[in-house]
């Protein structure tokens, strides 16, 4: 493995260095009566404009992971870093503008949107929430419809879909809703946890060139998590490899089949 990348994706970069975006040092979880830990000591680097792949297997810990990221639950030890500010010890007031600049899409769309509100409601409720006039660097928001708008067509969608039910949509439309909602207050992260799993083939392979639009037009940074291993090696730059909480391989997308990659990445790339 080449010894710049590892120093640079392992959360370790030299005193020095620009910091990457996002920073996650030594972050530990366990749920109690468990065997062991659901994530074991993990760091990595998330550099700005970067797609950075997670994969592994069901039950390694990667959606641990994601909701310590995200601050849905506390991790046991370790720090996450964002543009030099240790997130993992916010307060309640500093935590609601760290969720402005971190967002996260989940596998299920259907569990995602209140299945009681219109599109448009689900669509706005992040601004209203989080930025609430702030000026925005390429959405605008000249009028509710108008900003709706505009997010329904960053994500190919239709604007009439913002007067429709959940129910109403296909399983794709509805993800792209989600994408569309953690877009709209402009982050800096969006994390993917499972985001094309619920989905078809056709549908899979759009919402991943649809991401990817995304990153480069608007300048995010995406951590994409999944099993699957090809869907990870499509879109993203540099991958993780997950496995019992630990973090046991880390690479160029390049270089997924080298063969100084880990056994258990060979076993993944063996059965996808």
């Amino acid at each position: 493995m080449n010894n710049d990348y590892q120093a640079k994706h392992s959360g370790g970069a030299p005193i020095g260095e620009e910091q990457p975006l996002l920073r996650v040092q030594q972050l530990s979880r366990t749920y109690t009566g468990a065997k062991r830990p659901a994530v074991d000591n993990i760091s990595f680097d998330l550099e700005r404009g970067e797609c950075l792949g997670l994969v592994g297997e069901s039950g390694c810990g990667k959606s641990t992971l994601s909701r310590c990221l995200m601050r849905i639950e506390d991790a046991d030890s370790g720090s996450i870093w964002l543009d030099g500010q240790d997130i993992a010890r916010l307060n309640a007031r500093k935590l609601k503008a760290y969720r402005r600049r971190i967002q996260i899409v989940f596998q299920n769309p259907s569990a995602s949107l209140n299945p009681k509100l219109k599109i448009a409601d689900s669509l706005i409720d992040p601004y209203e929430q989080l930025v609430n006039g702030t000026p925005l660097q390429h959405f605008t928001y000249t009028s509710r419809e108008a900003y709706l708008r505009q997010l329904l067509e960053a994500v190919e969608l239709p604007a009439e879909l913002m007067n429709r039910y959940p129910h109403e949509l296909s399983g794709g439309q509805r993800q792209r809703v989600t994408i569309a909602r953690a877009i709209g207050i402009e982050p800096d992260v969006i994390l993917f946890d499972e985001p094309t799993a619920s989905l078809d083939v056709i549908s899979q392979g759009a919402v991943l060139d649809l991401l990817a639009t995304l990153r480069t037009s608007l300048g995010l940074s995406y951590l994409f998590i999944s099993h699957d291993l090809a869907a990870v090696h499509r879109i993203s730059q540099h991958m993780m490899v997950m496995r019992e909480g630990k973090i046991v391989d880390r690479f160029a997308a390049s270089a997924l089949m080298s063969e100084t990659r880990h056994p258990y990445t060979k076993e993944l790339i063996s059965i996808f």
